[in-house]
């Protein structure tokens, strides 16, 4: 008999678990793209703010510079966005989301919204709705965007 107190009964495990299952159904469907989901949380950052530094855009996300650089590059040489010196300091270099970067980031959010008709298929609307709303609030707690 499963301890109904045990790990499996906690949200931690659970979010952690799912987590990882979606999380790689997603990857693979934007790995056609020729992205990973670390790419699109790049361009997600720049979308949601004017241009970024690398050091910038390293802080917010809570990463090394090094893989800000490492994403930037794949994604520079995707079209996704453009890098450029800053003119007020020669030694910065900003990160801009380019129009196909934005095609990329929309084909992105299709192919979430399909991984999550999948997590929410057996669900009624109450608790699709009851999901999207408490998920939105633990979200904005940590400082995640929430649209």
């Amino acid at each position: 008999m499963s301890d109904p107190s045990g790990l499996p009964a906690t949200v931690a495990f659970r979010l952690g678990t799912l987590g990882a299952i979606y999380g790689d159904r997603l990857a693979a469907k934007i790995a056609a793209l020729d992205l990973k989901l670390k790419h699109a949380g790049l361009m997600t950052a720049l979308e949601a703010g004017v241009a970024a530094s690398q050091q910038d855009l390293a802080a917010r996300m809570g990463v090394a510079p090094s893989l800000v650089v490492a994403l930037a590059d794949h994604l520079v040489g995707l079209g996704a966005i453009e890098r450029r010196r800053d003119p007020a300091d020669r030694r910065r270099q900003v990160l801009t989301l380019t129009e196909h970067g934005r095609e990329l980031l929309r084909r992105c959010a299709e192919a979430a919204r399909e991984v999550d008709e999948e997590i929410a298929a057996p669900l009624g609307p109450e608790q699709r709705a009851a999901l999207h709303e408490a998920l939105g609030a633990i979200a904005a707690r940590t400082g995640l965007p929430t649209r």
